[in-house]
């Protein structure tokens, strides 16, 4: 808070010091005996350690010079503004939507040390005053008062996604040698000191030499951070600036390098034109570098926030000649730098990994932890015997790895799909400890990885959903949509779910605008809702209007038809009173002919599904009597439909099945047959079991998996005879629709695999039972072909697995 009072006298203002970029701490001498009502300038500043008021009084008479710099407020809001642009930008590129939550990790994140700033820095962000006044006042109150509770909310929330990757740092001095250390800086500089030096910019422009340039920039780097802001903005530097750009290829590697820490010291901005000119500069050197100094620029660019994709490529393919070159620590750092680069060769991931397997006994939790988040954010996957042995490495001493590691090793087991058993268990024990002071991001972390690897821990989710409600407001657009996903995906409801689900339900309507700019996390959520079989209606006909299909459509990174497509028939069947939005009918049929070719293509390529298709139309009398399809299209899976009539014998209703010439041939017979000899003993007697295979094989149109001599099943409760067949024939044939008779018994036969219940049980997961309830709804009676009792049938003999399908079919209808 500053009061400013003034006062107009006759006469010129006073004059500029030719050098006005940096203001001196102290008052001039020839100042401070003058007594004159001229100007007074009353500040108060606060420090952030002892918050002691000061009253500074610049008095001003006529014809003296003020050491002022009328630039300064201006200068240093916009340099403030620039450095919370490229702070924000460079904590925020991991996740975009780091800028649309959490006000006290933006204060976190910003809050530099600024006690002995210039005036203007606390009057251009008064709300980083607020927030050390706050923190000051944090220490003062009692453990338990609900203010302290609120204190340490803020603190466990707040996560600082650039400074905390780089703990690892810390835990090998070799890593020194090719980090960037922001403790580590030239020789102090004073402010007169650096004055000098643009003085001799400005003077000796002309005839500086690159070393000394890089020189300058190295001392500038040492001023009083309170200086920086107005260093950036003088006249002097960026002649300075010009400077290095004009003569950057008469600069050797230590000397790019030395200008480059001063960069990254001063806080240059990310977007800084001058940064692409020496990334070219870099480019053109990579080939005389030594590793130590290839990762130490990787490191410096990484702190600038300036992405370097040129640079990283030729790097990369240096390492691809010298890889087996990396030490220990030099492996670490360069995994870490990939993953925060996004970018990486996977031939080169690939030789990185053998060297994770030759250094694997001499890496520490830690590492651990930093190599999967870097082969996480490169996408790039790791054999399943190395993350076994990482995950060992884990289990070994869990209770020591810390909360960031853990949740970057359940990030790359979710990638990599391994369930390592032990580490989920031991995993499962310490959790819910820890999950209480762990922020919403890492929790939604957790849960997700639970439930991408269909494991299933009460206890966790219990933690999970007892944690969320009282800070739910920290929670992102993304944070909220998995978390739901994963409850619904494990088909869980906790303890709690009345206060859990609808304090998420109440924080989604809070972040629409944020869910407008990701669309799909507002489906990924009402899709985990409808799992658990929560349907808030006034969002599901926000979700299905026109404007937000094609909203999504347009903004979303991924193919959003299916999800719009689940929701819309999910609605259709499980809320009959829906009167809202609903898909048109054009996006229906187009996600309807992606999931069934998604769907035939995936069953026609499993033996085990076309093993029991061509039985179950052996046992049935032949294809017309099973028809493959989907069912409920929106579930995503297909089905065996059978329909039985009321004497529960199979009706022949799949007129697909019958080509049109069959038709034609049994409408030509049916005008009049012959009754021979031989046709009454076949009607009487049956046919000869080879007779009756082949048959239905030709009719089937399909090989059998494994033919063998056993007969065939009866059909229904009697024996299946050729009067029966021919008749059955006849009506798929001649009979329209309106003379069949109506199903009294439909089935849905599912083929069911493990990856469709949670780990080591029978439980279905969210979607498999939803499409469960949905097909009871419809009337079906669902038969399940399941995983553990099929697929050892597939060894036994042709009647074993024949009798176990006729079991199956009569009994459910039964």
């Amino acid at each position: 808070m500053a009061l400013v009072i003034c006062r107009r006298f006759p006469g010129s203002f006073c004059g500029m010091p030719s050098h006005p970029a940096l203001i001196k701490n102290h008052v001039n001498k020839k100042l401070l005996g003058q007594t004159c009502e001229d100007c007074v300038l009353t500040a108060k500043m606060i420090s952030t350690d002892t918050r002691m008021a000061a009253t500074l009084k610049l008095l001003k008479p006529l014809r003296y010079r003020a050491f002022c710099n009328p630039f300064t407020y201006s200068a240093t809001q916009s340099v403030a503004c620039w450095n919370m642009r490229s702070c924000t930008w460079r904590k925020g590129q991991d996740s975009p939507e780091n800028s649309l939550c959490h006000p006290a990790k933006k204060v976190n994140i910003c809050s530099t040390s600024a006690s002995g700033r210039i005036l203007t820095i606390s009057s251009t962000l008064p709300s980083l005053e607020v927030s050390r006044a706050s923190a000051s006042k944090a220490s003062t109150l009692k453990p338990g008062s609900p203010r302290a509770m609120r204190v340490d909310e803020e603190d466990v929330e707040t996560f600082d996604s650039f400074e905390d990757p780089r703990v690892f740092l810390q835990l090998r001095p070799e890593y020194q040698l090719h980090s960037y250390n922001r403790s580590e800086t030239c020789q102090p500089l004073s402010v007169s000191e650096g004055e000098l030096i643009l003085h001799k910019v400005t003077v000796y422009q002309d005839n500086l030499q690159p070393q000394i340039i890089a020189d300058y920039f190295c001392k500038l780097s040492s001023l009083p951070a309170e200086q920086h802001p107005v260093l950036l903005s003088s006249a002097s530097f960026a002649l300075l600036c010009q400077l290095s750009v004009k003569n950057v290829n008469l600069f050797d590697a230590p000397d790019l390098i030395s200008i480059l820490k001063a960069f990254v010291s001063l806080g240059i901005p990310h977007s800084h034109s001058m940064l692409d000119v020496f990334e070219t500069k870099f480019c053109h050197k990579v080939w005389e570098m030594s590793l130590d100094q290839l990762l130490l620029v990787a490191d410096l660019w990484r702190y600038l926030g300036h992405r370097v994709p040129r640079f990283l490529k030729i790097f990369f393919s240096y390492l691809n000649l010298h890889w087996k070159e990396l030490s220990l620590s030099q492996l670490i750092h360069l995994i870490y730098i990939i993953g925060e680069s996004r970018q990486a060769p996977q031939d080169l991931m690939k030789k990185l990994e053998s060297l994770i397997l030759k250094y694997i006994d001499l890496i520490n939790l830690e590492e651990v932890g930093t190599i999967c988040l870097g082969f996480f954010k490169s996408s790039s996957s790791l054999s399943e015997f190395v993350m076994r042995k990482m995950g060992d490495l884990a289990c070994a001493d869990m209770q020591h790895l810390s909360s960031y590691a853990l949740v970057n090793i359940l990030k790359m087991f979710r990638f990599t799909h391994v369930d390592h058993v032990n580490f989920m268990k031991q995993f499962g024990q310490i959790a819910p400890q820890r999950i209480p002071s762990l922020g919403v991001q890492g929790v939604m972390h957790l849960t997700l990885a639970c439930s991408a690897l269909r494991i299933l821990d009460e206890g966790v989710m219990n933690a999970v959903a007892a944690s969320l409600p009282p800070r739910v407001a920290y929670c992102r657009s993304k944070d909220v949509a998995k978390i739901l996903w994963s409850f619904g995906t494990l088909n869980y409801k906790p303890p709690n779910a009345e206060e859990f689900y609808s304090s998420l339900i109440n924080e989604i309507h809070r972040k629409m605008p944020e869910f407008n700019r990701y669309p799909e996390h507002l489906l990924t959520c009402l899709l985990g809702l409808a799992f658990s079989e929560y349907f808030p209606v006034e969002l599901i006909d926000f979700a299905l209007s026109p404007g937000f299909v094609r909203l999504a459509q347009e903004r979303s990174k991924f193919e959003v038809t299916k999800e719009l497509y689940t929701l819309d028939g999910t609605v259709g069947i499980e809320c009959p009173d829906y009167r809202g939005n609903r898909l048109s009918s054009h996006l229906q049929q187009k996600a309807l002919e992606m999931l069934w070719n998604l769907a035939r293509k995936d069953m026609n390529s499993k033996p085990e599904f076309l093993e029991a298709l061509f039985l179950l139309e052996t046992m049935l009398g032949g294809p017309q009597y099973v028809k493959h399809h989907m069912i409920l299209p929106h579930t995503r899976s297909s089905d065996l439909e059978v329909q039985l009539d009321v004497n529960m014998k199979p009706l022949p209703f799949n007129r697909e099945a019958t080509p049109t010439e069959d038709v034609a041939k049994l409408r030509l017979k049916h005008v009049g047959i012959s009754l021979t000899d031989d046709l009454m003993n076949q009607l009487l007697k049956g046919k000869s079991r080879g007779h009756l295979q082949g048959e239905t094989e030709s009719d089937s149109g399909q090989q059998p998996m494994k033919l063998e001599e056993e007969a065939a099943i009866p059909m229904g409760s009697s024996l299946c005879n050729t009067a029966d067949r021919l008749a059955a024939m006849e009506m798929a044939g001649l009979c329209p629709p309106a003379c069949r008779q109506a199903p009294q018994v439909k089935l849905a036969i599912q083929l069911t695999n493990k990856n469709q219940y949670c780990y080591g049980s029978r439980d279905l997961l969210g979607l498999h039972n939803m499409k469960r309830r949905q097909l009871n709804q419809l009337g079906y009676h669902v038969v399940e072909l399941s995983h553990w009792e099929w697929l050892p049938l597939l060894k036994r003999t042709r009647l074993e697995k024949l009798a176990f399908l006729h079991e199956k079919v009569f009994t459910s209808a039964l």
